[in-house]
């Protein structure tokens, strides 16, 4: 196997990402618009999208990822317009689609349209989340987008596996596909239950920090294999299995805790590049296989798909805002007035992405009967032309629409004073458990060590109220930021001379290490402070 293609388009991919934080395009449009471009480029290898790679091996990383950020209790909160999207939605907007092919492109099996439905049904939040973070949009409409990107692949590809089903022959009904989604649903949501508890337990007894982290990266793989052999969701039993283990994250040991969010954000930077890259890859072999189909017919079709996904988003979404709280005098309690503008940006964060190429991509070649499945190049060209034409034209104007709506963001002075609120609070109770402790004769400690403790504790309390108060009128720091700076010199002035002393052999270089271990997590947990 030549590994040399896989490393360029890591390296290359990664290159792009790093360059779009300087660019005011989000990473995902930047790295489908580099990858459109390299697809003619001479030289550059043919690059095949294989659903039994992204699937099994990239999805249940970024899914696990994603659900590790995600807040349970948010989730909890929003749980009907989450699965009134992840769901509702998603059978929605397959069988709109499904049908609007089926009249529009003739000969096409309705079997085989609602196929092209369902793989072109699920939104990929990663843009959209990515923008939402950027410009600042309210954590509710961030959280239900990402909510609704959990859950949604389950729902497609239990509904494109009905659907498939029915196309090439197999037999299906609609008792059929309710069973089969349902023993999906609650099977993937089962395992996920019976895996992350003992999972977590592990995670918590095991003492090395290198085994814990080896088992992280191991979790969302197993889970979604354990799923898939039973004939469950294998995204569902990730997505549960994550989010038990980021609600309880906090009993995890802090330097595993510390290691494990440096592996998976690079894991996550490394998939989520390499896959929008990807989707750019794929026009020359998604081109080569129209045959039969002229470029104008492919293009009007491609424009009628694309229409009818967008439009059906809308359709499904102000309803399903709207009605649950006319209906309801409970939900109009719980959730106060509703801004029109939030069912509007909902909507219009609808990007696809890679799972749907990746399920197109999936569809088999022949039928049962030895047929050539209808229309398979068609549908890859428009789940391709979807996809891009999604990310493209709504992830592109999505930031322009957030600044004409005038969205509220989120209130920094608020979080900012709730910080500090909770900081205070936490503080509180340390200082009155280390003065219980330090009454007892077992830990009495030398009068400069207690002041110490003591003065880091002020400190943590302060640091945030300090934020909220004035700066410094020459620097524009606070005392704290001016506090964490000077930490920071000091730290490195302490690393050279540690290196220093290496150099002239008078410690060894396991002694450096180790030195500047502690160094390097002082370090880290004064950046944590400064990102928080």
């Amino acid at each position: 196997m030549d590994v040399l293609p896989l490393v360029a388009l890591i390296a290359a991919s990664a290159a792009v990402a790093g360059a779009a934080r300087r660019t005011p395009v989000p990473a995902p449009l930047l790295l489908v618009a580099v990858g459109l471009g390299a697809a003619y480029l001479p030289g550059v290898p043919d690059y095949h999208l294989d659903p039994h790679i992204v699937l099994p091996l990239i999805l249940p990383p970024l899914l696990h990822t994603a659900a590790l950020e995600s807040s349970y209790l948010d989730l909890r909160a929003n749980i009907r317009p989450v699965a009134l999207l992840s769901v509702g939605y998603v059978l929605f907007a397959t069988v709109a689609v499904g049908w609007l092919a089926y009249l529009l492109i003739p000969d096409l099996p309705l079997t085989a349209a609602l196929v092209l439905g369902a793989v072109v049904a699920p939104p990929d939040a990663v843009a959209a989340t990515a923008i939402a973070r950027r410009v600042g949009l309210p954590s509710r409409i961030t959280t239900i987008l990402q909510g609704e990107s959990l859950v949604n692949d389950a729902t497609a590809i239990t509904a494109y596996k009905v659907a498939l089903a029915a196309a090439v022959g197999e037999g299906a009904s609609w008792s059929g596909g309710m069973r089969e989604f349902l023993v999906a649903a609650v099977g993937g949501v089962g395992v996920g239950l019976l895996l992350m508890v003992p999972i977590h337990w592990l995670r918590t007894h095991l003492r090395e920090a290198m085994l814990q982290n080896t088992l992280s990266l191991l979790i969302p793989f197993v889970a979604y294999a354990a799923a898939e052999q039973v004939g469950a969701s294998g995204v569902l039993a990730v997505v549960v299995v994550a989010l038990y283990l980021g609600h309880r994250s906090w009993q995890v040991d802090f330097e595993t805790r510390l290691q494990e969010a440096a592996v998976w954000k690079v894991v996550a930077f490394i998939l989520e590049s390499a896959v929008f890259a990807l989707i750019g890859l794929q026009l020359p072999v998604v081109l080569k296989g129209l045959g039969e189909y002229s470029v104008a017919q492919a293009v009007w079709y491609a424009v009628g798909v694309f229409v009818c996904v967008v439009v059906a988003r809308f359709v499904w979404s102000y309803p399903a805002t709207y009605l649950p709280r006319r209906m309801s005098a409970r939900i109009r309690k719980r959730e106060g007035d509703m801004d029109w503008r939030r069912p509007l940006i909902v909507s219009w964060a609808g990007m696809r992405g890679v799972v749907s190429l990746a399920i197109a991509f999936s569809i088999p070649l022949v039928m049962d009967d030895g047929e050539p499945f209808p229309a398979r190049n068609l549908v890859l060209f428009l789940t391709f032309t979807t996809v891009i034409g999604t990310l493209v034209v709504q992830g592109l104007s999505l930031p322009w629409l957030i600044r004409v709506l005038k969205v509220p963001g989120r209130d920094a002075q608020a979080q900012t004073l709730a910080e500090a609120q909770a900081q205070n609070a936490a503080s509180q109770a340390a200082e009155e458990r280390v003065g219980e402790l330090m009454r007892d004769e077992r830990n009495q400690l030398p009068r400069p060590l207690q002041d110490r403790l003591r003065t880091v504790l002020e400190r943590r309390r302060n640091s945030v109220w300090e934020r909220l108060g004035q700066s410094n009128p020459v620097t524009g720091e606070s005392a704290d930021d001016t506090y964490r700076r000077l930490a920071r010199e000091a730290i490195a002035a302490e690393r050279e001379v540690f290196v220093k002393m290496r150099d002239e052999r008078r410690i060894d270089d396991e002694m450096m290490r180790t030195l500047l271990r502690k160094l390097d997590l002082e370090e880290a947990a004064a950046h944590r402070e400064i990102e928080e």
